[in-house]
């Protein structure tokens, strides 16, 4: 049997987040939607289970590498993916301690209901982020499915598991957009309210590439997010300590110190997203024809004090906000 070459992650790679640590920190999981919790048992019942399976012992081969990615990204538009992109696998994309065998990433996004978001933090927000998870999901776990039916091994990274990939690096490079202030991906036509997973997988495929849709200079003059985070985390200028960005950018980097017990607490805020005004909010629209408003109600409760009680080998670094 032939041996697979590995590769792993790079010494420099964050560790994966310590979901556990964080919420004992600031207090335990308080929040208890039971929409929430229905989607999360269905993931883990459901979705779970399906993510691992043998490749078919018969092999479809393609002719060029670009059409076996014109192929795949077809087939994951079909399954309901809103955007799709490939890329290498490098070492940087890999969590502190993973490894991996596959070579090529299949970023897949799936847009979030923007009607969902008229109030944030709200329940309805917490219940639409649960529920793209499953959806995405869904449709992360079918693809995967139909690429091992034409031959071909993957893994599935799923959008709320223990994945081995950092989505953010794989969108990126996928040409999904440019980080933006707020730590997340904007995407040129989904802005940032998507969520995304990813295939790991061999088949030879076309890669793309990253963008510069002039993201990171609306993000410089724009404050947004930052004016109407509720816990205030978010930076005024960018942290050459954080490193760089694909454009080369020193990056936003968010207190998380600050963020996670505002999160842990609000209904898992997500207020940095439906307040951003990139592009004119083209994106913040409810595509199903429900009358929504332009700019949500935030609500700005005064946040909890800052967490940095995980250890700093055992958590991804910081920039301090505003703190002594």
């Amino acid at each position: 049997m032939l041996e697979l070459p590995v590769l792993s992650a790079s010494p420099d790679s964050p560790p994966a987040f310590r979901w556990d640590d964080w919420y004992s920190g600031v207090g335990g999981r308080t929040i208890h939607v039971p929409e929430v919790q229905e989607y999360l048992h269905k993931i883990q019942t459901e979705q779970y289970p399906r993510c691992e399976g043998t490749a078919a012992s018969v092999r479809r081969e393609f002719g060029t590498p670009e059409e076996a990615a014109a192929h795949i990204k077809e087939k994951a538009v079909e399954f309901g993916a809103d955007a799709v992109g490939i890329c290498l696998i490098e070492p940087s994309d890999l969590y502190r301690g993973r490894s991996i065998t596959e070579t090529h990433a299949i970023a897949i996004a799936m847009r979030m209901r923007w009607r969902a978001f008229q109030t944030v933090p709200s329940r309805e927000a917490a219940i639409e982020c649960m529920r793209i998870y499953y959806d995405l999901g869904e449709t992360v776990i079918r693809l995967a499915e139909y690429i091992r039916s034409i031959g071909y091994d993957c893994s599935v990274e799923h959008p709320i598991g223990d994945s081995n990939l950092l989505h953010i690096p794989i969108a990126l490079k996928s040409g999904f957009g440019e980080l933006g202030r707020h730590g997340s991906v904007i995407h040129p036509r989904l802005g940032p309210l998507f969520r995304m997973g990813s295939i790991a997988t061999s088949l030879p495929m076309a890669t793309d590439s990253p963008i510069d849709a002039g993201i990171a200079a609306f993000c410089d003059k724009c404050r947004a997010c930052r004016i109407y985070c509720p816990a205030g985390a978010i930076p005024d200028q960018r942290s050459p300590e954080a490193g760089k960005d694909h454009l080369g950018n020193d990056r936003y980097q968010v207190d998380t110190g600050r963020c996670f017990p505002y999160f842990a607490t609000h209904y898992y805020c997500s207020a940095c997203l439906p307040v951003c005004v990139y592009h004119h909010k083209e994106w913040a629209r409810d595509f199903d024809g429900y009358e929504t408003k332009l700019f949500p109600n935030v609500v700005m409760d005064p946040p909890p004090q800052p967490f940095d009680g995980v250890p700093k080998e055992s958590r991804h670094s910081f920039t301090k906000v505003k703190r002594d």
